[in-house]
C-alpha cells in the first residue's frame, strides 16, 4: 500500500508541475487562453444555456508590453425562458459558474456585467447579459508570458 501511495503522490507531482510550467510563474498566455476556452464552454453546458454561439474564438495573442499577452474568448446563448431579466441571467451563470471553477467576483455594480477572476489560471470572466433571456459571456487572460 505504501508504494501506491508513492506512486500517486509522484503521479499527482508530475501533472502540478506540467500545469504550472516546471517551476515558471504560472501559465503561459496559450496554456490560460485553453483553460478560459475551457471555463466558458462547461459554464454553457452546466448553465443549460441554448443556441449558444461563439463571438470570439480566441487563439492568438494579443500584445500588452513587455513580451507578454493575453486571449479572449466569448459566446452568446439564450435562455429556455425567454422573460427572464438580465440581471437575473447574470446571478445564474455566477451560480453555475461555481460548479466549473473557483472564480471569486471582483465587479458587481447589478443590473450590469458581472466581472469575476480565477487566481490560480489568471483568467477573467465577464457576464453581460445583453437583454431579456440572453446570455452574454466574454473572458480574457491577464498579460502573461508568451512561453
Amino acid at each position: 500500500m505504501g508504494r501506491s501511495v508513492r506512486l500517486g503522490v509522484a503521479g499527482c507531482a508530475v501533472v502540478l508541475l506540467t500545469v504550472a510550467g516546471c517551476g515558471d510563474s504560472g501559465p503561459t498566455a496559450a496554456e490560460a487562453g485553453e483553460i478560459l476556452k475551457a471555463h466558458i464552454t462547461e459554464l454553457m453546458k452546466e448553465g443549460s444555456v441554448l443556441d449558444v454561439k461563439i463571438t470570439d474564438p480566441g487563439g492568438r495573442d494579443i500584445p500588452c508590453g513587455e513580451g507578454k499577452a493575453k486571449r479572449t474568448f466569448a459566446v452568446t446563448g439564450r435562455d429556455a425562458a425567454p422573460q427572464r431579466e438580465p440581471n437575473g441571467l447574470n446571478t445564474y451563470l455566477v451560480g453555475a459558474l461555481s460548479a466549473v471553477a473557483p472564480y471569486r467576483i471582483v465587479a458587481d455594480p447589478g443590473n450590469a456585467p458581472v466581472r469575476l477572476a480565477n487566481d490560480e489560471y489568471k483568467t477573467v470572466i465577464t457576464l453581460d447579459a445583453p437583454g431579456n433571456g440572453q446570455y452574454g459571456v466574454r473572458g480574457e487572460t491577464e498579460c502573461l508570458r508568451t512561453s
